[in-house]
C-alpha cells in the first residue's frame, strides 16, 4: 500500500508540466502550439526566451530529483524500499510524459529522467548528463543526444551497481524515451530534424502548405 502511494503522489508531481506552466507565467505561446509542439526545454527555447527555456530545464529535472529523493530519504521512514524507489522514478517519469493536469500530453521526458537519475546516484546522473551534453555539443541534435544518452543509462547503472531492482526502472525509463523520440529518428534518419536553438521558418506569405500534424 506504501509504494501505491507513494507512486501516486510522485506521478502527480511528474505531472505538472513546467513548459507550459512557465511560459503561461511569462506570458509566452503555449509550447504545445508551435514548433514541435512538444512541451519540453527545447521547444520552449524556440519561442526565443532562453530563460523560460533553462526554467523549463530546472524545473522539470528538479520534479523528477525530488520525487526520487524523497523516497529516498524520507521514505524509509515509512518502510519504502528499493522497490518502492523503483516504482517512484518510473511513476514520477512517466508523470511527465502523460500528465494528468494537460490530457495525458507530456514531453518527451529528457530533463526529467536526468532529475530522476541524479537523485538516484549522482555518479549515474553526471555521466548520463555528461554524455548528452558530448552528443549535443558535437551533432547539436537535442534529440540524437536523448537517445545516445538513453542507450547508455541503463549501461552505466548495472556498471555502477551491478543487476538491481533500480536499474530495471530505468531501463524501463530508457526504453519509454526512446518510443517517445521514434518521430525524431526519422526526422534524423531523413536529415531534417530541427538544431539546437534553431527557429521554425514562417511559412512564406502566400503558402498554401499546411501544417504537419504529430
Amino acid at each position: 500500500m506504501e509504494i501505491l502511494v507513494a507512486a501516486v503522489l510522485a506521478y502527480l508531481i511528474g505531472s505538472i508540466s513546467f513548459a507550459v506552466v512557465v511560459s503561461a507565467a511569462m506570458g509566452l505561446a503555449d509550447p504545445r502550439s508551435y514548433g514541435s509542439k512538444n512541451p519540453g526545454a527545447t521547444n520552449v527555447l524556440r519561442s526565443g526566451n532562453k530563460v523560460a527555456a533553462v526554467l523549463t530545464l530546472a524545473g522539470d529535472a528538479f520534479k523528477g530529483w525530488l520525487a526520487v529523493w524523497l523516497a529516498a530519504h524520507v521514505g524509509p521512514r515509512y518502510g519504502l524500499d528499493d522497490n518502492a524507489l523503483a516504482a517512484v522514478a518510473l511513476a514520477v517519469f512517466l508523470g511527465h510524459l502523460y500528465p494528468v493536469f494537460f490530457r495525458f500530453k507530456g514531453g518527451k521526458g529528457v530533463a526529467t529522467a536526468a532529475g530522476v537519475l541524479l537523485a538516484i546516484n549522482p555518479v549515474l546522473g553526471l555521466a548520463t548528463v555528461l554524455t548528452w551534453l558530448i552528443v549535443a555539443f558535437f551533432f547539436r541534435y537535442s534529440s540524437l543526444a536523448a537517445l545516445v544518452a538513453a542507450v547508455f543509462a541503463p549501461l552505466f547503472d548495472v556498471f555502477l551497481f551491478g543487476p538491481n531492482v533500480v536499474a530495471w526502472a530505468v531501463f524501463a525509463m530508457s526504453a519509454l524515451l526512446i518510443w517517445r523520440h521514434r518521430g525524431n529518428i526519422g526526422k534524423l534518419i531523413a536529415g531534417k530534424e530541427s538544431r539546437i536553438g534553431e527557429k521554425k521558418t514562417p511559412a512564406a506569405p502566400g503558402s498554401h502548405a499546411h501544417p504537419r500534424k504529430h
